[in-house]
């Protein structure tokens, strides 16, 4: 039998005071996962994304729009290739505004499971983002190593260098700490990022010293290297949004849901357990072994009980539809033979 009743979990808290609000009323009121509960978790990690979206967008925004006055006065193709990076990591955010507010959408007939796989569109669209800037950059650097210029105003260089690392790095620990709180994968993706270009930003101040120092070479070769931070995230960015788009999830949690459903009581075994990402939430699907002779109320018992304790158990589930077999009995036919030939 199969049960279809979705509960809502009530994820990680984001400060102390609410966990121990949540203790509180979880002890001391009756709870419910029910359909409200699961729209307000949705809502609210949803929101919480669009914010960090559009904090950083406005914060990285400003930062671009500085070293981009500095480029146009200065000629530094290193600061050229930070801008440009920090500006495809801004606008990143829309995308990924886009997929927060689709996620936000109730299933349909046609989209049964909901609109929460657009952020994974989003991630591929950030992993080409990425792509695109290491390849302006190392165009660019490459054409400056041909026809080398001199770099003009390198105070000017070395302030927007610094200015670039303190935005990136604000907006990385920004985006990869919400990312994690509400599972977004393609938000931890931008947070990654994000910090390389505060690393490159780095970069660039010393190319500005060695500018400085009348090596002219070293402008350039310092957005190669720029280039190749950018595809060593690129690498990183793209690994973890196959990952994502593959169904992948740590095994860890696979652990802790078979380990939480074991002392479930009227679960015998645990049979096949299915996890998956749709956006930033997870869904479970999974058969538990329970006694043949229970009653169908039993057996469906059982299996809510078994749901209840999965929620608590994993963090960011939101749903899990169990199904309850049957212990088997000695010399009785496998009730799922006649689905043998369909596997």
């Amino acid at each position: 039998m199969s049960d279809g009743h979705h509960h809502e979990h009530h994820g990680t808290p984001h400060s102390h005071s609410h966990s121990l609000r949540h203790r509180l009323t979880h002890l001391l009121t009756p709870h419910s996962h029910e359909t409200a509960d699961k729209l307000d978790s949705a809502l609210e990690s949803s929101a919480r994304g669009m914010r960090a979206l559009w904090v950083s967008l406005a914060v990285l925004g400003v930062t671009a729009l500085a070293q981009a006055v500095v480029v146009a006065v200065s000629g530094s193709v290193a600061l050229l290739g930070d801008t440009v990076h920090n500006t495809a990591d801004a606008l990143t955010a829309v995308p990924l505004g886009i997929a927060f507010v689709l996620g936000r959408r109730a299933a349909t007939r046609r989209f049964t499971y909901g609109y929460g796989r657009a952020e994974d569109l989003a991630g591929i669209a950030i992993v080409l983002t990425i792509a695109a800037s290491a390849a302006f950059a190392g165009w660019t650097a490459i054409e400056r190593l041909i026809d080398p210029r001199p770099v003009e105003h390198i105070p000017a260089v070395a302030v927007a260098a610094l200015v670039g690392f303190a935005g990136n790095e604000w907006v990385a620990r920004y985006r990869i700490r919400v990312g994690r709180e509400i599972g977004s994968a393609a938000l931890v993706a931008d947070g990654l990022h994000a910090r390389t270009d505060g690393f490159t930003s780095l970069a660039v101040l010393l190319g500005a010293g060695g500018a400085a120092l009348g090596w002219q070479l070293a402008d350039p070769i310092v957005g190669l290297a720029i280039t190749a931070a950018i595809t060593l995230v690129l690498r990183d960015a793209a690994r973890e949004v196959f990952r994502r788009v593959m169904d992948a999830v740590d095994p860890a949690l696979v652990d802790r849901a078979e380990q939480a459903l074991r002392e479930v009581p009227g679960v015998r075994e645990v049979g096949e357990l299915r996890l998956r990402w749709i956006g930033h939430r997870l869904r479970a699907e999974v058969a538990v072994v329970v006694d043949g002779d229970s009653t169908v109320r039993q057996a469906h018992a059982v299996a809510v009980n078994a749901e209840h304790a999965l929620l608590h158990a994993i963090p960011r589930l939101t749903a899990a539809l169990v199904h309850a077999d049957p212990a088997p009995v000695p010399g009785e036919a496998d009730p799922h033979l006649t689905l043998a030939h369909h596997t």
